[in-house]
């Protein structure tokens, strides 16, 4: 499998972010977007789930469902962790499954993220660290080819952070690939970089 992206321009309430971006990440890669705020890592990473258009250029994937969108094959984790605060963190995992369409594997993702003893506790007592690992979580409960992280490792304490490294890990073993947007060194490989900074 491969995702790419051909002389990218992407436009914000009628200011222009970045164009002509290229990128290429195939199976089992990690792209790791760093640039300066403001410089499009997030509005790529929309561009590429389908929540916004592309002002000019062309998103490819190949080797995944053609039925499919690249969106439909995809999960964005981005800054808001859209947890419902009157939901269990089981419940929360559960909507999410049911919502992008698989019955979900919500055992194995509380666990991974060392969520289980909190699966019957309220969402809306959680700390912020623990809300963010409800919502990676989601990243297992139904697997996708593409994962698209905004800042994923924001929130989350040392041991966290070595659980989302291992999983990550697991999805570029398994074939997936990764577009990750953050500063902070992730520990895996094979990684390739794009710098938004200087656009456009």
């Amino acid at each position: 499998m491969q995702l790419s992206g051909t002389a990218l321009r992407c436009e914000r309430g009628g200011r222009t972010v970045f164009r002509d971006v290229d990128f290429a990440v195939a199976s089992g890669e990690l792209l790791q977007l760093t640039g300066p705020n403001g410089s499009g890592k997030s509005s790529l990473l929309r561009l590429i789930a389908g929540l916004n258009e592309p002002g000019e250029g062309r998103l490819d994937f190949t080797g995944g469902h053609a039925e499919l969108t690249i969106g439909q094959q995809a999960h964005l984790i981005a800054h808001q962790e859209a947890v419902k605060a009157a939901l269990t963190v089981r419940e929360n995992l559960g909507f999410w499954a049911g919502f992008l369409g698989g019955g979900g594997a919500i055992d194995e993702a509380l666990a991974a993220f060392g969520l289980t003893w909190l699966a019957a506790y309220p969402a809306g007592l959680l700390s912020a660290g623990q809300k963010r690992r409800l919502a990676l979580a989601r990243l297992l409960a139904v697997p996708r080819a593409i994962w698209l992280l905004d800042e994923p490792s924001v929130g989350l304490d040392t041991a966290s952070q070595e659980r989302l490294t291992a999983v990550m890990a697991a999805q570029l073993a398994r074939g997936g690939m990764i577009v990750a947007a953050t500063h902070v060194p992730l520990g895996l490989e094979p990684i390739r970089h794009l710098d938004l900074g200087g656009r456009p």
